[in-house]
């Protein structure tokens, strides 16, 4: 089986949204998890947003980088600047992608507008999975 990793900040929207896809569309060839530079918890309006689009990550937990983990990945996606730029050196089997996604907890205004940025965050990362998928083996 092969590890995949998703790497942001404080492991609460973005990776664990990608966590959340990646199990559905990757399927069982591949062991994935998250993590974060630090870990904040799991955001409420990730897993609202991810429930509209039929995951449930409810049960998922907020974790820190397990290094051991990290170097026994194929790929590691970092999903903001903060984890590219601080995630801990891999090995060169390991490769690496890097998703430029906002940070939807960032987002300000009315409750709709916050959900909106949570949503068109959520919506980019299936995007990115789905070209992924075709990419990879």
């Amino acid at each position: 089986m092969k590890n995949i990793y998703f790497i942001c900040t404080g492991n609460s929207c973005r990776s664990q949204m990608a966590e959340g896809f990646a199990k559905h569309i990757l399927g069982d060839q591949w062991h994935i998890e998250s993590a974060g530079i630090e870990a904040h918890g799991v955001d409420i309006n990730a897993v609202r947003v991810m429930r509209e689009a039929g995951i449930d990550i409810s049960e998922q937990r907020s974790k820190l980088i397990d290094p051991v983990y990290l170097n026994s990945c194929q790929l590691v996606v970092t999903l903001c600047g903060d984890a590219r730029d601080r995630c801990p050196i891999t090995p060169d089997s390991v490769a690496k992608l890097h998703w430029p996604l906002m940070d939807p907890a960032q987002a300000t205004g009315t409750e709709d507008e916050i959900l909106m940025a949570f949503r068109q965050v959520r919506d980019q990362i299936l995007e990115n999975l789905i070209q992924l998928k075709s990419t990879i083996k």
